[in-house]
């Protein structure tokens, strides 16, 4: 079970290490991390440099395709040979998914016209000028193609993912063994949620 996920500089360091959490428990899965340039990549935070040794360019097919959001999406988005390179794995994957802003990737490379799909809150009309259907649920699955909202509900699509390649039983032993119970502090992790106070200093931490 090969699956890709691309990091590029300033990536959100949730939306690819929570499904790579669960990932990396599936028998047989082998997780593989791929950039443009092998070397360091920084993380959206700055603290959080990570070493990937694969050029993108390198890969030629896997099972399933995961693009994690962030700062990174821009420059993905700004990259032809990466979104021709997105299209071409497409074609061959099981499951091609994204986390938060890296639908919007999937959308620059013409693969949600038409679909529902969820991306985070802050970029549903970057999402819906692609030609996708928005919906607020935190995971979404057209066919091989599954969306997740924003950095948290990776995790969330990273489980029901892990079922759909395995099993139910297994998805639920590695959720069982990565103790993902959540229970927030705060009942406002959603803007159907939130005050509008609360909203406004969202909105500033994505810088």
């Amino acid at each position: 079970m090969d699956i890709v996920i691309p990091l590029f500089d300033r990536f959100e360091p949730l939306d690819a290490i929570g499904p790579y959490e669960i990932f990396g428990y599936m028998p047989g899965a082998n997780v593989r991390f791929v950039t443009d340039e092998p070397g360091p990549v920084q993380d959206v935070l700055g603290a959080l440099p990570v070493h990937v040794p694969t050029r993108y360019s390198e890969v030629e097919s896997c099972d399933v395709l995961l693009i994690p959001g962030g700062g990174s999406h821009l420059t993905m988005m700004d990259d032809p040979a990466f979104l021709d390179w997105v299209r071409r794995i497409h074609a061959g994957t099981r499951f091609t998914t994204s986390v938060c802003t890296g639908a919007l990737v999937l959308g620059a490379a013409g693969l949600l016209k038409g679909l529902t799909a969820t991306t985070h809150w802050n970029a549903i009309a970057d999402l819906e000028s692609y030609g996708a259907v928005y919906t607020a649920e935190r995971v979404v699955r057209q066919d091989r193609v599954i969306t997740s909202a924003g950095v948290s509900s990776g995790i969330d699509m990273a489980i029901q993912l892990a079922a759909l390649l395995t099993d139910e039983v297994t998805a639920q032993a590695i959720q069982l063994y990565t103790e993902y119970d959540p229970e927030p502090p705060f009942d406002t992790g959603s803007v159907a949620k939130a005050s509008a106070q609360v909203i406004e200093m969202a909105r500033a931490l994505d810088g």
